[in-house]
């Protein structure tokens, strides 16, 4: 029996609302961003170092990728896993991508061992994502055809019968099309494409 790839992820569309846990004077100020890229995790946490600049520590942790592929924790000088590893496993537990959250901590004054570190910036974590809009969206496969212009009703049949995500087109006598399909759908949906005399795939070429 053939596995299924999986074809949806989850991810937030905008940054959260500030959120706050308090626990024996130090407070965890928690953020959620959309993110696709290390360049912009950093863009948001020096962001973060500006506007809480009198903080102690910026921990953070963020999954990058469609297929959840890249993920990094940090306990910005708090003891080993006690920050950064319980907000990654708030990442997990929500199954989110493209997120980053931080957690911002003034330190009140009061120790609180690794135990209470842990859960505090767990909690941080989660109100974080509680705060979040939380959507589910589809990993589309990109595919390119070219046609000749008589052949334009016949192609946007199949784009509508299958549901097809028009993203570039180019409309002269020799057209061509970028779409995007759902990838469970993508095999049949090409093929369709593929067996209409006239039609071309073309290689992407990027």
């Amino acid at each position: 029996m053939a596995i299924a790839l999986k074809d949806t992820y989850k991810t937030i569309l905008t940054p959260s609302e500030e959120t706050l846990f308090k626990d024996r004077n130090s407070k965890f100020f928690g953020y959620a961003f959309p993110v696709t890229s290390e360049a912009e995790v950093k863009e948001h946490i020096e962001s973060l170092k500006k506007q809480h600049y009198q903080a102690r520590h910026w921990c953070y942790a963020y999954v990058l990728g469609k297929e959840y592929e890249q993920y990094r924790a940090n306990d910005d000088g708090e003891p080993s896993n006690s920050a950064g590893a319980p907000i990654y496993g708030q990442l997990q537990s929500y199954d989110v991508t493209n997120v980053l959250v931080v957690v911002v901590r003034y330190f009140g004054g009061t120790k609180l061992g690794v135990g209470g570190l842990i859960n505090a910036y767990r909690t941080g974590a989660q109100n974080a994502l509680e705060a979040s809009h939380i959507v589910e969206k589809t990993i589309d496969i990109p595919f390119k055809v070219q046609f000749e212009y008589p052949l334009l009703n016949k192609v946007m049949r199949l784009i509508n019968d299958y549901k097809v995500t028009i993203i570039n087109q180019h409309m002269e006598m020799n057209c061509v099309f970028t779409l995007a399909i759902r990838r469970k759908e993508s095999e049949k949906v090409i093929n369709a494409f593929n067996e209409v005399y006239g039609i071309t795939l073309l290689e992407d070429e990027d």
